[in-house]
């Protein structure tokens, strides 16, 4: 057979029970989750950056970075709502490269999923008791999501999932904002046939039971660029691009519209310090048109403690991304205060 059985890995239950979440995490996550629920329906007018590495891939630089970013939430708080971006499972386009702690919990050596599932959910406890933060991540595998479902804030749904029927009904069982991103080809009206179906009651089979939701009212849509048939990127955060969506929210009649603009990808072409330029264009489009400031909720940034990227091959960078660029912690830190100056 082409398949075969390793072993059986620990439920959910299990997990959490191995690693359970303190009262006092807990009430933290409550207090954000509740502070989250209400930007998203317009009763808190601050501004969503959900900043953070491409991916989580050492929990000791993650939490450095985090601590650092919980500094700078004490001084904008008050305007801003700072998401740690801790994505702990990466979409491969071609199956190859570094799949995340889930997979790896040590880049540098083999897959073991028992120990990713333990490490990115202690991973993720860490970043709330330090920082006083509650984290994101992307829901790349919907089963795998029961290990977190109890310490995320935000989840995101990739450009590569976003079609797929098992991610849909999944979050329409969330009780988390949940951003639906553009596929890669950029097309609007997948994305947002993705909310519409994530905003609606389901019947389906999830981890072996038969499941009823209720429909996710904070599902929404993630802006990150699309690539056309020639391999070009196609940005999508622009003024036009914004006032088309508006107007598809609207003739979709989807509740509480909103967009996160996702600064890197296909929008920056992933040349990462562009993220500065382009989330100085949101802001400003924001700004001049009341019917966006109500629209665009927040941008995402992809940001680590040292700028670039390199080769999990490479020596090792403490803080240095091993995917995707990522803009460093002085650019990120002065680009949080500038968002919060200009909102």
């Amino acid at each position: 057979m082409g398949m075969r059985i390793n072993g059986q890995l620990p439920t959910p239950e299990e997990i959490k029970s191995a690693l359970p979440m303190s009262p006092y995490l807990k009430k933290i996550k409550a207090g954000r989750d509740g502070e989250l629920k209400d930007i998203f329906l317009g009763k808190d007018n601050r501004f969503i950056v959900v900043v953070g590495p491409c991916s989580a891939d050492n929990i000791d630089s993650v939490l450095e970075y985090v601590r650092r970013l919980a500094e700078v939430n004490q001084k904008v708080k008050d305007r801003l709502f700072i998401i740690p971006r801790v994505y702990t499972n990466k979409p491969r386009t071609t199956g190859e490269g570094y799949k995340g702690m889930l997979h790896q919990p040590e880049p540098d050596k083999a897959p073991n999923l028992h120990e990713g599932i333990l490490a990115i959910r202690q991973m993720h406890l860490k970043v709330i008791a330090e920082s006083g933060l509650t984290s994101a991540d992307e829901m790349l595998y919907p089963e795998n999501r029961s290990y977190l479902d109890d310490v995320l804030s935000y989840e995101a749904v990739g450009a590569r999932s976003v079609e797929n029927q098992q991610h849909r009904l999944v979050a329409s069982g969330m009780d988390i904002p949940v951003g639906m991103k553009n596929p890669t080809s950029g097309d609007f009206t997948v994305m947002l046939n993705s909310v519409l179906a994530a905003q609606k009651a389901h019947n389906f089979i999830y981890r072996g039971y038969d499941v009823t939701t209720d429909g996710n009212p904070l599902a929404h849509v993630i802006l990150r660029g699309g690539v056309n048939k020639h391999g070009n990127n196609i940005p999508n955060y622009h003024y036009e691009d914004m006032m088309r969506l508006k107007n598809l929210y609207e003739k979709m009649s989807l509740a509480n519209p909103a967009v996160i603009v996702d600064a890197n990808h296909s929008n920056s072409g992933k040349q990462y310090k562009q993220q500065i330029r382009i989330v100085d264009e949101v802001l400003h489009n924001r700004r001049c048109d009341a019917d966006l400031y109500r629209l665009v909720k927040g941008v995402m940034i992809e940001s680590y403690l040292v700028g670039g990227s390199r080769s999990v091959t490479d020596p090792h960078v403490f803080g240095q991304s091993i995917t995707d660029p990522c803009l460093g912690w002085e650019d990120t830190e002065a680009l949080l205060y500038k968002i919060a100056e200009d909102i």
